[in-house]
């Protein structure tokens, strides 16, 4: 995920890719945070550290996005890193960035979003998951197993439209081009 696609993703969607592959997951936290008391010296090479293990991660712009969103980091002191940023730098891009993370955090407590969000990933994992996979009982089974994954992707697709519909009427649309 590129920093361009984290802006324009909900929060649920970017703590999913992180808690799904971060590469952290299985590194020491205390990596990340100067501990208290810690000399400068010491928390300079640890961060260095810390930035150059979030550099190669796959999740690190959706990191970012977390951090930024959640307000974390502090201009007045140096205490931890997250998405490959300390978090003086976290606060000086929230600073630079508070617009946009405005309207990011309007549209993460938009639960109706929310729920479109979640019936599609819901969609688009039932639709990829082959019915078949689930029996053994010959031709009978297949055929109602098929029948039964198109009823619950018919369900999730007509949720979805329900949701669309009432959300472009309140916004003033007419018919959806």
């Amino acid at each position: 995920m590129t920093s361009t696609q984290a802006r324009h993703t909900r929060r649920a969607v970017l703590q999913a890719a992180v808690d799904a592959s971060a590469r952290c997951a299985a590194a020491d936290p205390d990596l990340f945070f100067r501990a208290e008391n810690e000399p400068q010296i010491t928390w300079q090479a640890r961060r260095a550290e810390a930035i150059r293990f979030c550099t190669g991660c796959p999740t690190r712009a959706a990191c970012e996005e977390l951090a930024l969103r959640a307000g974390d980091g502090n201009t007045r002191v140096d205490d931890m890193v997250r998405g490959g940023l300390s978090g003086t730098e976290l606060a000086a891009a929230r600073t630079a960035q508070a617009e946009r993370l405005t309207t990011a955090a309007a549209a993460d407590r938009d639960t109706e979003g929310r729920q479109l969000d979640d019936l599609t990933v819901k969609l688009r994992t039932q639709a990829s998951t082959s019915p078949d996979g689930r029996c053994n009982g010959g031709r009978i089974h297949q055929d109602e197993n098929r029948a039964e994954q198109n009823r619950r992707i018919r369900a999730l697709a007509d949720q979805i439209r329900q949701i669309r519909t009432a959300r472009r009427a309140r916004a003033g649309w007419g018919v959806a081009a």
